[in-house]
């Protein structure tokens, strides 16, 4: 076998420059792959999320001023909705600066959420959008006793992990669903049980006008971190659409919805936890109008029978 490999290495240095001739240089590069891909940014740590929440700082300044373009600036997402046109509505001052808070940082490198404890409980969602952080849903206010992040490090079991994801089409579903014939459930007094109640009974509430209601995702990700292996909270957004018409016979409505024209919406901000033994419970929820809805001073809006209200509920 020795020789037969002697022979072959002979053939092919005949068949080439030759083995005895020096070799061309040739520059190797070793391709270590990186631990982390370029595109995903590691995970946010304290300080940086320390440093982004003084956003609010900057847009409670700029709520001073009312300069409604560094507001649209400094948010992202359904707050750019929210805040903005809650800007251009506002006729009373600002909302109050918040502070004292904690942070839940998921593995995701790109978002992270914060608990302001004052002035009053409320949630904030913060996402890295092009060259900054800006505030992408904020404040919803909590309901009940505000939740506590997680240890560090903490990850979800594989369980919640899936439920989690699924907390947005289970929103959807119930609130498109008031038979109740899909067997999701929501505890009693939680707020989106009572979201449902109200738009149950919004039709009659404006009879003899006819009202049509949509429920649809808003577009915006479903957002999740975990508090403990058996825990997720999930943040998610959607967007609820009203369209009112006459009643028979007539030619303008009678009872206008307050606060939105007639094809108006608003949209929806949730916080959730949900465990590996119950499904969501609703510890955060803030609503405010998105284009369509009144609380601006648009005539035209108005002249179409709506009702002007303060968009920031």
């Amino acid at each position: 076998m020795q020789l037969r490999l002697l022979a072959l290495f002979a053939g092919l240095c005949a068949l080439t420059a030759g083995c005895g001739a020096p070799p061309e240089a040739t520059v190797v590069t070793e391709q270590r792959p990186s631990a982390v891909p370029e595109s995903i940014a590691p995970p946010v740590d304290a300080a940086t999320a320390e440093r982004a929440f003084g956003v609010l700082a900057e847009l409670d300044e700029a709520w001073r001023r009312r300069d409604c373009a560094a507001v649209a600036e400094l948010t992202t997402g359904a707050e750019k909705t929210l805040g903005g046109r809650a800007c251009e509505a506002t006729r009373n001052g600002r909302p109050a600066l918040p502070g004292d808070p904690v942070f839940f940082l998921p593995d995701a490198g790109d978002w992270f959420a914060a608990l302001a404890r004052k002035p009053s409980p409320a949630y904030y969602v913060f996402q890295l959008d092009g060259d900054r952080w800006r505030l992408a849903a904020g404040p919803v206010p909590a309901h009940g006793e505000p939740v506590s992040p997680g240890d560090p490090g903490v990850a979800a079991g594989r369980e919640v992990a899936t439920r989690a994801r699924l907390v947005p089409q289970r929103h959807l579903t119930y609130l498109t669903d008031p038979a109740g014939v899909n067997g999701v459930r929501f505890p009693s007094g939680d707020p989106v049980r009572k979201l449902l109640d109200e738009l149950a009974g919004k039709p009659a509430e404006v009879a003899p006008d006819r009202l049509s209601i949509d429920v649809e995702l808003a577009g915006e990700p479903a957002r999740t971190v975990a508090l403990s292996t058996g825990s997720v909270l999930v943040f998610d957004v959607l967007r609820i659409g009203y369209e009112q018409r006459p009643g028979p016979g007539r030619k303008a409505l009678k009872r206008p919805l307050e606060g939105l024209s007639p094809e108006g919406s608003e949209l929806v901000v949730l916080a959730s936890v949900v465990s590996a033994a119950d499904g969501p419970t609703t510890v955060g929820l803030r609503r405010g109008p998105a284009p369509g809805a009144c609380g601006l001073s648009e005539a035209a809006e108005l002249g179409r029978g709506c009702v002007a209200t303060d968009p920031s509920r």
